[in-house]
């Protein structure tokens, strides 16, 4: 581990612990995003709703990273909403876009933003949920299908490809759901901590399983998934 990431905001996204309710979205997502990451050399990078940027580590060797969030703050280089982004068209090699899509007013446009700011040839790193407890922050509006969310994409915007996978599989999504639960419940009966191996165990039980059941992580009918990675890449 490098010392900017040791020091940067967002440690526990990047390297989430197990007994975190949310490991079976956050590991993969942070997996995904280090190895993409390491393709962004010399490049430029635009994070859309940044909050404290917390992947930037993994993208440091880019030339340019900005951030672009709802509301101003001192991780924000600019300010305004997914659906009018404030750069101009066609200036980012790389557009990350991770946990925003469920939380927009208009999800079209903001696919068609995302589509506008990259350049042609680049990079549009979009990650949402499919399966996942209600959590207005402010607003919680949307959850998609793998086909779903394939099908916003294709219908807003020209891609050379594009490829929409689950984060993780059927038994780590639902293991995530009963973890929050226990986590919920324990917190209300003041015992938090004592909740901690058991999401622990869950995490880890879950994520053996996937591993080993290769239909766990096909889209079949049946399957749940927590979280969506996509990776378009403009025509």
């Amino acid at each position: 581990m490098s010392d900017l990431e040791r020091t940067w905001p967002g440690g526990t996204q990047r390297r989430p612990s197990r007994t975190d309710t949310g490991w079976s979205v956050r590991a993969p997502l942070a997996a995904w995003l280090e190895r993409e990451g390491g393709l962004a050399d010399g490049k430029r990078v635009l994070d859309v709703g940044c909050g404290l940027k917390p992947y930037y580590p993994f993208f440091a060797a880019a030339s340019d990273y900005v951030g672009v969030d709802l509301v101003a703050s001192p991780s924000a280089d600019l300010v305004g909403p997914i659906e009018a982004l404030p750069v101009d068209d066609g200036s980012f090699d790389i557009v990350l876009c991770t946990q925003v899509l469920e939380h927009v007013d208009e999800p079209a446009l903001a696919v068609r933003e995302l589509h506008r700011v990259t350049k042609p040839g680049g990079r549009v790193l979009a990650s949402t949920h499919g399966v996942q407890v209600f959590h207005p922050n402010p607003n919680d509006y949307w959850r998609w299908t793998q086909t779903g969310l394939g099908r916003l994409f294709e219908q807003n915007g020209a891609w050379a490809s594009l490829d929409v996978a689950p984060g993780a599989g059927t038994a780590a999504g639902l293991a995530m759901l009963i973890a929050r639960f226990v986590h919920l419940l324990a917190k209300r009966a003041h015992a938090a901590a004592a909740a901690q191996p058991l999401v622990a165990g869950l995490n880890a039980g879950a994520a053996a399983l996937d591993a080993r059941v290769a239909m766990l992580r096909e889209p079949v009918p049946g399957a749940l998934f927590a979280n969506f990675h996509v990776t378009a890449v403009k025509a």
